[in-house]
Order: C-alpha cells, then sequence, then structure tokens
C-alpha cells in the first residue's frame, strides 16, 4: 500500500469518525432533553455552537473531499500514485489540523489558521493536478 492509498483511508476515516460525533452528540441533546424530537437542521444552526462546529467540521469534510479524495482516486485508478504520495499525509494532516481548529475556536486567529490549512490541501491539491495534466495531456 502506497501513501495515497493510505492517505484517502484516512481521509474517508476521518469522515465517518466526525460523522460518529456528530451523531453522538445530537443523540446526547435528545437524550438529556436538551433538544425535543429527533429533527435537526442540517446545518447544526438549531443546537448549541459546538454541535454547529462539529456539523460544519463534517460538512466541510466531505465537501472537500471531492476534489482532494477525486484527485487521490484519480492518482490510484491511472497508476499516477508517483505524484500524490510524497504530499499526501501532508494534505491529510492540514485537513486532520484544520477540522481541529474549527472545532476549539471559531475566534479571528483560528479562522485565519483554517484558511491556512485549507490553503495548504488546495495548493497541494492544485499541483496534483497540473502534474496529472501534464502526464495525460502535454
Amino acid at each position: 500500500m502506497n501513501d495515497t492509498i493510505i492517505a484517502l483511508l484516512l481521509y474517508i476515516s476521518w469522515i465517518l469518525i466526525l460523522l460518529l460525533v456528530l451523531a453522538a452528540y445530537r443523540t446526547s441533546l435528545t437524550a438529556s432533553g436538551k433538544k425535543q424530537g429527533l429533527k435537526f437542521q442540517a446545518d447544526g444552526s438549531d443546537i448549541p455552537a459546538m454541535g454547529e462546529r462539529i456539523t460544519r467540521v463534517h460538512a466541510n469534510a466531505v465537501e472537500c473531499f471531492s476534489f482532494i479524495g477525486g484527485v487521490m482516486l484519480l492518482a490510484i485508478a491511472t497508476d499516477s500514485t508517483a505524484i500524490t504520495n510524497d504530499l499526501a499525509m501532508v494534505v491529510v494532516a492540514a485537513r486532520l489540523l484544520q477540522s481541529a481548529v474549527h472545532l476549539a475556536s471559531t475566534s479571528n486567529v483560528a479562522i485565519q489558521a483554517r484558511f491556512v490549512f485549507f490553503l495548504v490541501q488546495f495548493a497541494i491539491v492544485g499541483y496534483w493536478v497540473f502534474k496529472l495534466f501534464q502526464k495525460f495531456l502535454m
């Protein structure tokens, strides 16, 4: 197994962990009587701030999977993981750090740190896309 496959597995695992945390949080609100019924707003706006952050962290990880996971899957499918392997773990680390900062705080400094971690992911995936275009179209 190479780093791209491991990174993809870690990213998918992170999404599942966040979903489990969100489900447990929502279940605890219902079980404790702090939230009536089992209906929750998709954006988390109807639950306390931590629940809203968990909801947004999960949603953001899923949203970004389309370009991060998609490029990793493309590299695996086309036997091009030599392009993605060196930075695959950096992308996942940046994703985990972005999520952790978001869960910890919504201060201006935290928002800026999250953006830096997002830019790391975006820049690396952009680089991969460029290298894949070079490989297949040039």
